[in-house]
């Protein structure tokens, strides 16, 4: 029998969902493949490999899928064909050869995270509505800059320049950023820059618990598919997103925590400096100097000289 999905099917709970969700797999040349929402590489098909599953999140899932099905609804589709039951643990593995003898490679989550291309996530993300900040922004503001970058700058989320453009960091402390990017001998097509949320709180307003919770989840999948030999955490909430703790960034700033393995300096965020400067305190500038002169030295790459003013 052929079951359609609608987007009223699709809740919280749904974990019998999520199971046959994952049986639905797309055509591919030399056989299928599932991943939510985008393709795996060539090379894959061309090796005569198959990927018959893809282990992702049941809520990021059914929320995306939840997401297209809306938008396929309301261009006036009622529902998508689904066939075929599986087990909720179905695991994600390769399948090489045909018949008998095919040879059968599960995959870990590590193999999973290096198929996801920033691409591949930002298909999934799609026209968010995952939380309230959906309700009210202009433009999703992903992040943008070298995909392979060894640097990975984590803010807190857009303001209303970002928001206007879709752009990370695109106004006034977008423009500090890019001085101190500058500073480091670097450009901003060298790094990559993204935030923990990816649409502006109204007001300009720090992020909420339930929006932070919402986001989360596709910073980690940024973090892996980049996988940074370090992270810059730009202010409070991204420190404490990354992190865990409430503990200041003041307490904290001047030396290397840990994110899974890679190295975070924490320090202070553009907008702060800026506010401070306009205070006519620069002391605060210095001991982000020092913070990332610390991950340059650690990245092993050239440490520019600057001398303080008198």
């Amino acid at each position: 029998m052929t079951r359609n999905w609608t987007p009223d099917g699709i809740n919280s709970g749904m974990t019998s969902f999520f199971a046959r969700a994952s049986t639905y797999i797309n055509s591919f040349p030399s056989g299928k493949f599932f991943i939510p929402g985008s393709h795996f590489p060539q090379e894959i098909a061309n090796r005569g490999e198959v990927v018959l599953s893809c282990k992702i999140s049941p809520e990021i899932f059914c929320s995306s899928i939840k997401e297209y099905l809306l938008a396929l609804q309301e261009s006036g589709v009622d529902g998508v064909p689904l066939t075929g039951i599986s087990s909720p643990d179905l695991p994600c593995f390769h399948v090489s050869g045909d018949g008998a003898t095919a040879q059968r490679k599960i995959l870990s989550d590590a193999d999973i995270a290096e198929f996801m291309t920033l691409d591949d996530l930002r298909m999934i993300i799609g026209d968010c509505h995952r939380c309230k900040l959906g309700e009210t922004r202009k433009n999703l503001v992903f992040g943008e800059g070298n995909p392979d970058s060894r640097l990975l700058f984590v803010g807190e989320g857009p303001g209303a320049e970002e928001d206007r453009k879709g752009v990370p960091f695109a106004g006034e402390a977008g423009r500090l950023l890019d001085r101190i990017i500058g500073a480091m001998g670097l450009q901003r097509k060298d790094v990559y820059i993204c935030n923990v949320v990816k649409c502006r709180p109204p007001g300009n307003r720090n992020p909420e618990h339930d929006e932070i919770s919402a986001c989360l989840p596709f910073l980690e999948k940024q973090i892996e598919s980049i996988k940074p030999e370090a992270i810059i955490a730009l202010g409070a909430v991204a420190t404490h997103a990354l992190l865990g703790g409430r503990k200041p960034v003041s307490s904290i700033r001047g030396a290397f925590q840990d994110y899974r393995g890679t190295r975070v300096m924490p320090t202070y965020h553009p907008a702060f400096l800026k506010r401070r400067e306009d205070e006519g305190d620069r002391e605060v500038f210095w001991q982000v100097w020092d913070d990332v002169c610390q991950v340059l030295r650690y990245l092993e790459l050239p440490v520019p000289e600057r001398k303080r003013k008198k």
